[in-house]
This record gives structure tokens, sequence and C-alpha cells, in this order.
């Protein structure tokens, strides 16, 4: 009876741990989402046969571990440890994804973030080579249960983003292997429980001594492998509970402060490989932990000091390839040392003298032409640009206030342009100019017949050109307030908006027929023919051929709202004010949404166009290589870049005229959302609907009531919710409050993951 008693007893609680330890369903679903946004690694195929038993699943490459059912530690690893440096580095790698390297281009590294920050226990994060690109995103401070962060030997590129300090819990971080660069965030020192910090074989540079602090509560800071100069900062000895330093491979210079090798808890010391100078004390003390010190190839002189000595048997000292007076058979002349430190050829006779300063008389005189010269160049420089602005008329430029903008790998600037033009259209033919008389031939003279729209930028004529090809052409008046030359300009930004779901552009024309004294200019925009009808007329249809499920309307907007986010952050400046409306939305032959009439508002005359005053955010002009750039203080997103006065003063003009509509493309969405949910009639009422019947969606009943029964008959129940509230967030008044359409593409897809699983 007791044996029975006990076995009874013992099952009740080993099933009681597992109902407690059972992952929750939403965070089964987040899980789900992460597989699918890293493009279903091979390393996570297992998962598709393990049920709902996601928590202690584990394999070489995979470890995931619950508590009461939510995700504490997520580990998935992609290459094995001895292949990671060399594929990593193999490759030419400038920002933009590398076909069998990186995942594609519509991976979205802010998208995997807000995923993640779904798992609100998630400790331990380690995503290690699986081919994720992209600069760290602000929201990397939802991440705020992180204990320990791996995201090593992947394609980071830029700067550490200040929020990352705001991960009070971090203990450990590895980002070694990416192309991170610019600084360490500031206050990173506040990170008091940081014990590990590791960026080795990154693309940092700069002064070693200008970084912000680091925390004393460092064991171990790995910084191999980069591109730090100057000095060694003293401050570096005075990291109490540092145990391994490693600063090799570098370019530092001077003479190490004699502290790093008496720190109290020091076992490991990795100088090798950089410019360090000059003798080490005979008397250094070394710590009685330090256990390993390689101090090769780099510019010492003189003696070994006693604590260095090789003959101790609990310590191995490295110290070849200098100019080290022990064991002269693996040292350089003193000769190289000296010369290699002062970077140029040195008499030996004239090295007695070499101690001597120079004649501050003659440096002060250097400083004051160097000044004087630069005065004016400057002054030149503006005269030049007064003359070349008042050559032509423009709209005046509204202030803009300075921002710091964070630094990107050269290589990224150099081939943003081709790159970003590159980006997802391979099949898309290559910008040219179109002859007016070509247009005629391919519309029978803008027959009536051909004539397929009217609207407030103008007509629409269907045409076929002489190679078959069907093209679209918007024809629109523009005032000759622009030169020729600036509305060149204006369709060339307009040329370089390539993206999958946008209409594409082809080409343009600009036709002077028409009175000599007219104060306008005729212009041609010519795109590619989206012949399956558009979206409007397709949620209106009433033949079930043409009926859209609710999967297929989230398909549709997901595409849309990817091509508007891409037209929001991937060029500088972004284009915000693009007439979207469900009309404007079309379908191609394979049902994949296109979106029209998109950034008009850099050359069309009715389009209302603000300036920005006084809108919460700060952007610069930061000149880079000979390239203008317009940055965003927070992030910044490069695609293209323009030189030239005429150029910056474009980009700031129409920059200053966009920023303002931002909040327009999201309150607009949210009526092509509304559609989706309600049907095109209903949503045509806009204002008279949102005051009466936005209310109606808040119970199931009076859900019924109002939205689409298509809609009703096949989405789930969370798919629908989830729409419902991010269209409402899109009509909030105050336009600061309202989503961003990098929240609103997230929500689509949520959405849409939710219903393919339902």
């Amino acid at each position: 009876m007791a044996v029975s008693s006990f076995y009874l007893l013992f099952l009740t609680l080993s099933w009681s741990f597992f109902f407690i330890n059972a992952i929750q369903p939403s965070q089964k679903q987040v899980l789900v989402q992460v597989r699918k946004q890293l493009e279903y690694p091979q390393q996570l195929d297992f998962w598709v046969n393990t049920g709902n038993d996601f928590c202690y699943l584990s394999s070489p490459q995979v470890n995931i571990t619950c508590e009461n059912g939510y995700v504490t530690e997520l580990k998935i690893i992609g290459f094995s440890a001895d292949q990671l440096p060399k594929k990593v580095k193999s490759s030419n790698f400038v920002g933009f994804p590398i076909p069998s390297q990186t995942l594609s281009q519509n991976f979205s590294m802010d998208s995997l973030i807000a995923t993640l920050s779904r798992l609100t226990s998630l400790k331990v994060l380690s995503l290690v080579s699986l081919g994720i690109w992209g600069p760290l995103p602000n929201k990397i401070q939802r991440l705020y249960s992180l204990e320990y962060i791996d995201l090593s030997y992947n394609f980071l590129y830029g700067s550490i983003p200040p929020t990352f300090t705001r991960l009070a819990s971090l203990q450990s971080v590895n980002f070694d292997g990416n192309f991170l660069n610019s600084s360490f965030p500031d206050g990173v020192d506040l990170l008091s429980s940081l014990t590990t910090l590791s960026l080795k074989d990154n693309s940092f540079s700069g002064k070693l001594s200008d970084q912000p602090n680091l925390p004393n509560s460092l064991i171990i800071l790995y910084l191999s492998k980069n591109s730090f100069s100057g000095q060694i900062p003293v401050k570096y000895g005075q990291l109490n509970n540092l145990q391994e330093l490693d600063l090799s491979f570098n370019s530092l210079s001077g003479v190490i402060p004699p502290s790093l090798f008496s720190l109290p808890y020091i076992t490991y010391l990795n100088l090798t490989s950089n410019k360090l100078t000059g003798q080490l004390p005979s008397r250094l003390q070394c710590g009685n932990k330090l256990a390993a010190v390689d101090i090769s190839l780099n510019r010492f002189t003189g003696a070994l000091p006693s604590c260095l000595s090789n003959d101790l048997s609990n310590r191995t000292v490295k110290y070849d390839g200098n100019c080290i007076m022990t064991d002269a058979k693996h040292q350089h002349p003193s000769s190289y040392c000296v010369e290699e430190a002062r970077g140029v050829e040195v008499d030996p006779k004239s090295f007695k003298d070499s101690g001597k300063r120079k004649n501050p008389v003659i440096l002060v005189v250097v400083i004051l032409g160097s000044v004087l010269v630069l005065v004016l160049l400057v002054f030149g420089f503006v005269v030049i640009c007064r003359k070349r602005v008042l050559s032509e008329p423009k709209s005046p430029q509204k202030p803009v206030q300075d921002y710091s903008v964070s630094g990107y790998p050269s290589e990224l600037l150099t081939s943003a342009i081709s790159e970003g033009e590159k980006l997802g259209t391979d099949r898309i033919p290559v910008h040219r100019v179109f002859s007016f008389e070509e247009l005629k031939d391919a519309t029978n003279n803008f027959h009536r017949s051909t004539l397929i729209g009217e609207g407030s930028t103008g007509k629409v004529y269907k045409g076929k050109l002489a190679n078959g090809t069907g093209i679209a052409i918007r024809h629109l008046t523009v005032s000759k307030k622009y030169t020729i030359r600036n509305l060149k300009l204006r369709l060339d930004l307009l040329a370089r908006l390539r993206h999958q779901n946008l209409v594409c552009l082809l080409g343009h024309c600009i036709s002077n027929e028409g009175p000599n004294d007219s104060d306008s200019n005729k212009v041609y925009l010519v795109y590619e023919y989206v012949n399956n009808g558009n979206y409007k007329s397709l949620l209106a249809g009433n033949g079930p051929e043409n009926v859209l499920k609710w999967e297929d309307r989230l398909r549709i907007l997901s595409g849309v709202a990817k091509a508007v986010h891409f037209l929001h952050t991937g060029v500088i400046p972004g284009f915000f004010n693009n007439k979207l409306k469900a009309n404007n939305i079309f379908l191609n032959e394979n049902g994949e949404a296109k979106l029209s009439d998109y950034g008009l508002s850099i050359i069309a005359e009715d389009i209302k166009q603000e300036a920005v005053s006084n809108h919460g955010k700060a952007y610069s002009f930061v000149k880079t290589r000979g390239h203008n750039i317009v940055g965003e203080g927070r992030s910044i997103r490069l695609i293209w870049f323009v030189s030239g006065l005429d150029k910056t003063e474009l980009l700031m003009e129409l920059f200053c005229r966009q920023m303002k509509n931002l909040e327009d493309d999201v309150y607009n969405f949210g009526f092509i959302l509304l559609e989706s949910l309600v049907g095109a009639s209903a949503a045509s009422r806009k204002d008279e609907f949102l005051m009466n019947e936005m209310a109606s969606f808040g119970t199931e009943d009076e859900r019924r009531k109002v939205v689409d029964p298509i809609v009703l008959a096949s989405c789930s129940h969370e798919s629908l919710s989830v729409i419902i509230s991010i269209t409402k967030k899109c009509f909030i008044g105050d336009s600061w409050a309202r989503p961003s359409f990098e929240d609103v593409l997230w929500h689509l897809q949520y959405a849409a993951q939710v219903q393919a699983n339902a």
C-alpha cells in the first residue's frame, strides 16, 4: 500500500512538473516566427516533428530552455567553430546581402529583434553564424531580461546603438566576427554586471583612448583584429577584476602602461602584432596569477624584465619579432624598431639627438600657416556657394538641426548606389530616357482609347513599346521654376526607387513641345504595366473568381507595407507622401502587390508640400569621402549618395518638404487596412465610419455586423484581432503616437503567421 501511494505521488509530481514547464502557446508562436525570419535554417529542421514540446529541445547546434512555460534560453549555431572566421571574412560584404552567405534581402534585423522581444523572460540569446545582416537596431533595448548575448560571426555592421546600454542585466556580450565600427556606446561603464566583452575581428577604428570608459566589473576583454590606434589607455590598468585582455592585431603604438602586468587577477595578456615601442621597465612587476604574455611582433627595445623571463615555470612569454636584446636570434636590429617607431628613415648617427624637442617657433608657424590656408579655402567655398545658389531659383530652405551620424565602412559608402539599385531588381530593366516619338508610337499618338486613368497627378495612358513590352505612361505638368537640370536631378532620385513591391519606373521623357512662353514642362513617366487589376476593384469584386480571402489580403498588405517601409527608411532622404490608396495597389500575374504613384511629390506641383519646422528629430549633412550624405541621428540607411552643391541643396529641400508627411502615409494606410476589413464600399465613408462605427470592432457580435463576411469566413480570431488593433493605432489623433511602418509591417507578418498556423 505504501509503495502504491509513493508511486502515485511520484506520478503526480512528474505530471505537475511537465505542465508547469510546458511551453506557453504564445512562446511557441514566437519561436515559429523566429525560424521563419531566419529563413528556415537546417539546424531547426527537427522542430517540425516535435509537436508542442519546444522546451528543452537540444541538439549539438540548438538549445532551448524554459522556466514556467516561458523561454529563457535560445541558442542556434550555424557553422562549426573551425569554419566561422574563414567563411565570414572570405566575402566582400559591403552592407548588402550575399547569396549563400547572408540571409536574403527580405531579412530585417529590426523585425527579428521585435519578435525576440516577445520572449519576455529570455536571458540567454545565442545566434551564431546564421547569415544575419544589418545594423543593430535601437529596439534591442526591448530584450530587457538578457544576461548573455552572442551574435558572433554574422554580418552586423554600423555602430552598437546607445540603447544597448539599457540592458542592465547584461553579463556577457560576444559580437566577434562581424563588421561593427564606430565606437562603443556612451554609458557602457554603467553595465555594472558586465563581465565579458568580446568584439574581436570587427571594423572598429580610431584611438583606443577615445573610446568610452569600460565597467570595472569586466573579467574578460577581447578587442583583437580591429583597427584601433593610439596608446593603450592607462585606465585599462585600473580594471582590477580583469583576468584576460587581448588587444592583438591592431595598430596600437606608444608604451605599455606597466600596471597592465600587475593587475591582481590578470592571467592572460596578448598584445602581439601592434606598433608598441619603448623599453619595458627593468623592475616591471607582474601579477602572481599572470600565466601567459604575448608581446611579439612589436617595436620594443632594451632588455626583457625579469618577471617576463621564460625561466619561470608558471609563466609563458612570447616576445619574438621585437628589438629586445634577449635572444637576438629572433629579434630585429635596433635600427628597425627606431625607424618603424618614427615612421621615417633615420640616420643611425643622429639617433642620439632624437630625444631633443623640436623648435617650438617652427611648430607655431606651421600651425598658424595651416589655419590661415584653411580659412581662405572656407571663405572661397562660401563665395562660390552663394553665387551658385543665387543663379538658380529654388524654394527657400528651412533650418535643420545638427545631429551626429553613425559611421559605416568605406566600402559601404562607395558601393551604396550600385548595390541599392540592385536591391530586389535583378529582372528589372535599367532606367532610361525615352524620346517623345517613342511614346507617341507606343500610344498611337496618345489616342483616347489608350487613356486608362486621370487624377490629380495627371493622365495615365496604356501603351506598348516596339519590343512588345507593355507600359503605362503618366503625363505630368511641372512648373518651370525647376530648370531642366534640376528636374533631371529629381527624376534621377525617383528612378533609384527599386523594390519588388513598387511598380517599376522604366524611364522618362521631358517634352519641350507647346508654346514657348508656357510656364510649365511636360514630363512623361514610363512605368511597367501591371495587368491583373487593382486592390480596390478586387475587394469590391462580386464573382467567386475575384474573392480575396483573408490570407490573400494579408499577403497583399504585407507587400505594400514592405514597399512603403523601403520608401521611408531604405533611401535617404525618405519618400513619405506616397498617395496611399487601395486603387493605387496593383497585382501582377503572380498575385504580387505593386504600389504605384509613389514619390511623385518631388516633381508634381499639385501635391501638398510642407516644410519641416519642429518635427522632434534632428538631421544633418555629413561630408564623407567626397559624398554628401543626409543622415538621421538615430539610424542611417544608405542606398544612394550624391555629390555636388546643386544635388545637396536638392536633397535638403526634398528632405524638409517630406519629413512632415510621414504621418500621412500611416494614416492613409489605415484606410487601406480598413477597406480590407470591412470592404471597399463601407470604408469609402471614411470619417463618418471612423466616428460612428470604429467602436464596433470591440466585441465579437459587433464585429460580425461590420467586418466583411468573406473575412469572417476565412480568418482566425487572433489574426483578425491583430489587424484590428494596428488599424486603430493608425488613426490615433496625435500623429507622433501612430505606429511606424516597421511596426505596421511586423503586425501584418505576425497576423499572417498566426493565420497560417490556425
